[in-house]
């Protein structure tokens, strides 16, 4: 099968940068049936354009991945999503998100084994292709494309409920419009442009993140204009836990979780963005294993800090009194209760940071799995064109595009919008962890079969494989039926919710058996997947990297300063 080339013109690379031992490194590689174009050259070769290619295309440093990859994992969701698990009851919140957080460490236990092994463009989704099943690769590709672009419109649709705080009452297509063009403008020309920015909102993400903690921390012991020391009060009064018996404390339960899966995040972004990471064998497992150090501090850190803030019977949360979204965010609120002046629109203007850093973001991530989808040819062939930086700059267009639909907002209110991509997002990003999981046990299973001695075969390990593999594929496809299980009790039914918790199921499921009923796809046998296709490709890749850093010598003292901080 010849692989088709990609479209764009690359800058060279100088030769004396390569790893000295020629222009080509052969080996004997069997290219897989599963249609994607291979890194290597017909005859498993890696030649020196290829390395040229791929070096001028990965443009995302150390640095950057770390704090895009806390970018994607930290949302406006954490400051103000996060409300509705207060409902649940404070204590039933932080188990919610410690469970939940166990479940997101366990998938980001298996991107990490397989994604520094082979990170490639698009890593999970063609990765599930390759090691489960053709047609589950175009089902989690377009399951992620279709999250992705709606959290773009999310990010473009919330804008205007954020301002609404300082009243402003203009139409909202403005501000739609103008948050499209920056997304856009940030995105379409070169990945370290994105990178670079991303970098500096992500910091700005996490001392906001911080910074609450902080304020937390100083309000309840009596640093307040009130002087009240409030303590833990509302773990007290009105409960720790809401419900009045065993089912209705199950639904609480069931709810924090729910919340914790739409506010936490990370793996897939970080399997994403190693398609294009300078040195991905280095930095793409560094930036896995800071993970749970994020779930600590920021979500569980976060989910303990808003249960002691407000009660779980605050009526701004109960009865929605506050018509903006900010208004709703329990830090706002409980700034409001304190009478405390000034602070909360330091933090409602912080929140609008965190969309624009959000939109980037999910721009990014879903022009790369529209990408990856083309690249195995699932998508439109014009949508393997990049620019000569590398940027599949008709996947951005198409993301943009597609996103226009934000101006739904006009004939409906954002309210309801906003609540039918939280429903819609939830469900998707469950759907991607579940395949996440199954395609890592496919994966190990693989190895096993083949013989292959995993301790030698990969270059990155983690400790707690096969359980966390497991854990994983227990607990996503499970949540990922009842995250919706609102909907089905007595006089809660509504066919709109229904659709939008449960639509994507049917829709990304709907074109991956499509695929596999016409694409006559099969499941692969655990000696049949493929576990060597480009695989010499990223050894010669890593020899590059590691021969040009001894060449270039020791970095400058800043770029020391933030690869320590970083």
């Amino acid at each position: 099968m010849q692989a088709e080339p990609q479209t764009g013109n690359f800058e060279p690379i100088d030769d004396n940068k390569f790893d000295g031992a020629g222009k080509t490194i052969t080996t004997q590689v069997e290219l897989s049936e599963i249609g994607a174009p291979s890194l290597t050259d017909d005859e498993g070769e890696v030649s020196h354009a290829k390395i040229a290619h791929a070096v001028n295309h990965r443009r995302l440093n150390p640095r950057q991945i770390q704090l895009s990859s806390i970018a994607g994992a930290i949302g406006a969701a954490l400051f103000v999503a996060i409300g509705s698990g207060v409902l649940s009851g404070p204590l039933a919140l932080l188990i919610g998100f410690i469970f939940w957080a166990t479940v997101v460490y366990s998938i980001a236990q298996c991107q990490l084994e397989i994604v520094t092994l082979l990170p490639l463009d698009g890593s999970f989704i063609r990765l599930a292709g390759r090691m489960v099943d053709p047609a589950l690769g175009v089902a989690v590709g377009w399951n992620h494309f279709f999250a992705q672009t709606s959290y773009v419109i999310f990010e473009a649709t919330i804008i205007n409920t954020l301002v609404e705080y300082w009243g402003y009452d203009k139409s909202p297509a403005i501000l739609i419009t103008v948050s499209l063009l920056l997304y856009l403008a940030i995105n379409v020309y070169r990945a370290d442009l994105f990178g670079e920015v991303e970098f500096w909102l992500a910091l700005g993400k996490v001392l906001l993140a911080t910074g609450l903690i902080l304020y937390t921390f100083i309000t309840m012991v009596g640093g307040n204009p009130l002087h009240d020391v409030y303590g833990f009060r509302y773990w007290k009064d009105p409960g720790v836990w809401v419900g009045d018996n065993a089912s209705t404390r199950l639904q609480s339960f069931i709810n924090a979780v729910n919340v914790a899966g739409f506010c936490m995040g990370g793996p897939e972004y970080i399997s994403m963005i190693a398609g294009e990471a300078k040195d991905p064998r280095k930095t793409v497992p560094r930036a896995f294993r800071t993970i749970m150090t994020r779930l600590i501090i920021f979500f569980i850190g976060g989910a303990l800090c808003v249960g002691i803030l407000i009660p779980s019977n605050e009526p701004t949360l109960v009865l929605g009194t506050s018509h903006t979204y900010a208004g709703k965010s329990p830090y706002v609120i409980s700034m409001t209760r304190l009478q405390i002046p000034v602070l909360p629109s330091i933090v409602n203007a912080a929140l609008l940071t965190t969309i624009v850093s959000a939109g980037n973001a999910y721009t990014f991530n879903a022009s790369r799995s529209l990408h990856a989808l083309a690249l195995d040819r699932k998508a439109p062939g014009y949508l393997r064109r990049v620019n000569k930086k590398g940027v599949p700059y008709t996947c951005v267009i198409t993301v943009m595009l597609l996103s226009c639909l934000a101006y739904l907002a006009l004939g409906s209110s954002s309210a309801k919008v906003l609540n039918w991509i939280l429903n819609f997002c939830t469900a998707a990003t469950m759907f991607n962890w579940s395949v996440m999981a199954l395609t890592w046990v496919r994966f190990n299973k693989g190895m096993k079969a083949q013989g292959i001695d995993r301790t030698e075969f990969l270059p990155a390990l983690s400790k707690v494989q096969p359980y966390a593999g497991y854990w994983g594929l227990f607990w996503a496809p499970l949540f990922l039926f009842v995250q919706g299980y609102s909907v089905f009790l007595s006089g809660n039914w509504d066919v709109a919710t229904f659709i939008f918790n449960y639509g994507i199921i049917a829709l990304a499921g709907g074109i991956g058996l499509g695929f596999k009923i016409f694409g006559k796809t099969r499941f692969w046998r655990a000696k049949e997947i493929d576990l060597q296709t480009d695989l010499t490709f990223f050894e010669a890749l890593n020899d590059y990297y590691q021969n040009k850093k001894d060449e270039d010598g020791p970095a400058n003292l800043k770029d020391k300063i933030l690869a320590k901080i970083f």
